[in-house]
């Protein structure tokens, strides 16, 4: 790969739509849950299993139920993506990422990631 085409697929790459939600996470042995907001929810779930193998995921409950229980007893998916909007602004994406997480937490009882 020459330098003009490199630069050219990282150009597209961040040029890329993304899909910005809330996911959720249940450990079917437990019964617990969890949700959090994702910039991104294409990536969301490589970062997240990728911070609990390794034993460093900052909330400590998701952590201790992926240790006790293992990465077999976890589900993941989106359970709520907005809408794409090119003129929002971050701030406003970032509230309507808050009130939806509000909104699954309430609706999933899920405890909140933030």
């Amino acid at each position: 790969m020459d330098k003009h085409q490199r630069r050219q697929q990282i150009a597209d790459y961040k040029r890329r739509a993304t899909r910005s939600g809330i996911y959720h996470v249940r450990c079917t042995a437990s019964g617990e849950s969890w949700a959090g907001p994702a910039n991104d929810l294409s990536t969301i779930g490589n970062r997240l299993w990728f911070t609990l193998r390794l034993g460093n995921h900052p909330h400590r409950r998701l952590q201790q139920a992926w240790n006790l229980h293992g990465a077999e007893a976890f589900q993941w998916h989106d359970a709520h993506v907005l809408e794409h909007d090119p003129d929002l602004h971050d701030f406003e994406r970032a509230r309507r990422l808050q009130d939806a997480l509000a909104e699954v937490c309430r609706r999933t009882g899920a405890t909140a990631l933030r």
